[in-house]
């Protein structure tokens, strides 16, 4: 009867000292057979610990730890269930609702990795996810004062907290060169609200761009910029921007990177879905000033 020497007591011990199936078909090969019962007592383990072993059976050496997170495993239920009013576009949003009325507490990078190891949850986010284009972007800077970015998001359904249905524009111009940026929400989206929009923001910025890129809004563009022709402003817009000191760049049609800098935080409009029924008008309004906030 073979004796194994040994006085090591746990676990990665006695798995790195038997190689157990192994062990167990040499014994049997050599028709030798291992005295289980000697082996326990030698390494102070259990007999049937040392059967486990033998049958290849090897608990694991990773403990399973729980998340902080896991606390608000029925709230992300809830807010992605289909009966939620709320949309979140992008798992930042969720992140940051969180934060500002349930109390969650980590870094937007663990919340986001918690989020897409979550199938039931990961999912969500994953259906809805934008087709990228594979065409490369050539990214240029501007100085101080060269130019600014205008955007206007439009015709957002929004449920008030009184059960009203708004249909609202968010107007947004960023500064290209600092990304200081300002908003507007309104109603309509005539194109006095728009010259309004650009007086205030310029009075906010102190001081007016020489240029301002826009797409081809019908509040700018009697007709759009093409490859194949160059667009025209409409009057009442070009004589607004001549009467600032402004230059008026339409992009491309169908080529909205061409001002990509106001893209980027047109994103976080997107936020306000995570709030239906939440606030009235005015307390909208104030919801897009806070988002203003670079």
């Amino acid at each position: 009867m073979m004796h194994i020497p040994v006085n090591l007591n746990t676990n990665i011990e006695i798995k790195r000292l038997i190689d157990s199936p192994k062990l167990k078909l040499l014994m049997e090969s050599l028709k030798m057979k291992i005295n289980k019962s000697r082996l326990a007592r030698d390494m102070g383990v259990d007999r049937r610990t040392i059967d486990r072993y033998l049958n290849g059976d090897h608990p694991t050496t990773s403990r399973k730890r729980s998340s902080k997170i896991d606390d608000y495993y029925d709230v992300i239920s809830l807010l992605l269930s289909d009966e939620s009013k709320q949309i979140f576009y992008y798992k930042r949003v969720l992140w940051q609702y969180l934060k500002d009325n349930h109390g969650l507490d980590c870094a937007q990078s663990t919340f986001r990795a918690y989020i897409s190891k979550k199938p039931e949850f990961n999912s969500y986010f994953v259906s809805d996810k934008r087709k990228k284009s594979n065409e490369p972007v050539i990214r240029y800077e501007t100085p101080p004062a060269e130019q600014a970015q205008l955007d206007w998001k439009e015709n957002i359904r929004y449920l008030t907290k009184d059960g009203d249905v708004l249909y609202v524009n968010v107007g947004v111009l960023l500064l290209s060169y600092s990304r200081f940026r300002a908003f507007h929400l309104s109603i309509s989206k005539s194109q006095s609200v728009l010259l309004s929009f650009l007086i205030e923001s310029f009075e906010a910025f102190g001081g007016v761009p020489k240029c301002i890129v826009t797409d081809n809004m019908k509040t700018v563009m009697d007709e759009p910029r093409t490859t194949y022709q160059k667009g025209k402003v409409n009057e009442r817009f070009y004589q607004f921007a001549k009467d600032c000191g402004f230059n008026v760049h339409p992009c491309l049609a169908g080529r909205p990177r061409t001002k990509g800098k106001v893209e980027t935080p047109m994103k976080y409009i997107d936020e306000i879905h995570a709030y239906q029924g939440q606030f009235n008008y005015e307390e909208l309004h104030q919801f897009v000033q806070r988002l203003c906030q670079p």
